[in-house]
């Protein structure tokens, strides 16, 4: 009779502790830190050299503004892990036919599975409060055709996004007053409401750096690079902030509140500083951009919340991987890269880049790289099997 319940808790223990492994695999995002995959150049390193790039710097979360095939392919067998864009312009048509959305999460989404992990999609890039009513009425559409794509094709682990910028909001000063704009709420309230029956986050772009330049009599900017400082005190909420990131996160935590949606998660799918720019854009400097994403990667690595939701750990996707050379606008918009054309550091953060100093130890090949990934599989199992035979023993 021992020796029969012995295997009976076998099984059991075993299929516990699998399926508490399991469970950390389907995330959406592993751990605090990702980065921008933006492309709007015509000198950038190639999409294998990028996954090279990325591997060497352990980032893992990457997201990506449309779903490039060539993209997707050298993503395939690395472990990295992918949010695909669907772009703005195919919003409303997306929004208009159920056909076209199920054609798009096959062709782009299913194809490439499971190879590449794919594990969001981002239907379309700040587009309530862009001022595009038309598209802003469609987002809605477009979302649910997509969410309702994937469901039919059993993609049960993609979830199902938009980012906004903070044009969506009234009044982000004090944090606790955030409110959406009256523009604005009669197309973000249902969306909240669906993304709150589906499990999504609010998807927040974030930039102190933008703040700053509006402001800069005003802001000081050792609070926009997480230096030291005063600060800023909420009466209402009795919350201090020593950094704005954190304030701009928890006035979103605000504007949800107020439209009724109180359990939420803010992630921030961009935040960054520009190392050059404009003469009117006197912040924008190789040393303040160092500063912000140095300090904002030791402030992710702490695995902390903000000051209003302290056990909700912040993850954050930095913008981005590279200067763009073909970004429209100010000089800024094309120097927010962490790294060159040529896959060299732009500035010291701790980052290694694809220098020919170090080209012999950071070009591993995809084939190096994948049989990486198979050592830590077959590490993996070995360390379930003697957890299982350590707990058999014990009976």
């Amino acid at each position: 009779m021992k020796i029969f319940w012995v295997f009976f808790r076998f099984p059991t223990v075993f299929l516990v502790f699998f399926s508490s492994i399991v469970s950390l695999t389907v995330q959406g995002f592993t751990g605090t830190y990702g980065i921008n995959y933006g492309r709007i150049a015509d000198n950038i390193p190639s999409p294998d050299e990028v996954v090279t790039l990325l591997r060497a710097a352990k980032i893992k979360n990457v997201r990506i503004y449309d779903a490039d095939h060539s993209v997707l392919k050298a993503f395939s067998g690395t472990g990295l892990e992918l949010v695909v864009g669907l772009p703005n312009g195919f919003v409303k048509d997306m929004s208009a036919n159920e056909d076209h959305a199920l054609t798009w999460v096959k062709e782009n989404v299913q194809s490439f599975l499971p190879g590449t992990k794919i594990r969001g999609i981002a239907v379309g890039n700040e587009v309530l409060g862009g001022g595009d009513n038309e598209m802003a009425a469609a987002l809605l559409g477009a979302v649910k055709n997509i969410y309702n794509a994937t469901k039919t094709l059993h993609l049960t682990d993609v979830q199902i996004s938009t980012a906004h910028s903070q044009a969506v909001f009234a009044n982000s000063y004090p944090p606790s007053s955030c409110i959406f704009k009256d523009t604005v709420v009669q197309y973000m309230k249902p969306l909240l409401q669906f993304f709150s029956q589906i499990g999504s986050p609010f998807c927040l772009n974030a930039y102190p750096f933008l703040a700053y330049m509006s402001d800069p009599e005003n802001i000081d900017i050792n609070y926009a690079l997480f230096q030291s400082t005063q600060g800023i005190y909420d009466p209402k909420t009795d919350l201090h902030y020593d950094n704005m990131l954190d304030a701009q996160i928890d006035a979103a935590y605000a504007a949800l509140d107020d439209a009724g949606v109180k359990k939420m998660e803010v992630i921030v799918t961009e935040t960054g500083w520009a190392s050059r720019g404009d003469a009117n854009e006197a912040a924008a400097t190789a040393n303040n951009a160092r500063t912000y994403n140095y300090n904002l990667r030791k402030r992710l690595a702490k695995k902390k919340g903000t000051p209003l939701r302290p056990k909700m750990m912040l993850k954050a996707y930095i913008f981005a991987i590279f200067n763009e050379d073909l970004k429209p606008g100010s000089t800024s918009e094309r120097n927010f890269g962490l790294f060159k054309p040529d896959g060299s550091i732009s500035y010291n953060i701790g980052f290694h880049g694809l220098t020919s100093s170090s080209a012999d130890t950071l070009l591993l090949s995809l084939k190096d790289i994948r049989a990486q990934d198979w050592s830590r599989s077959h590490f993996l199992v070995s360390a379930i099997s003697a957890v299982a035979l350590l707990v058999f023993l014990r009976y």
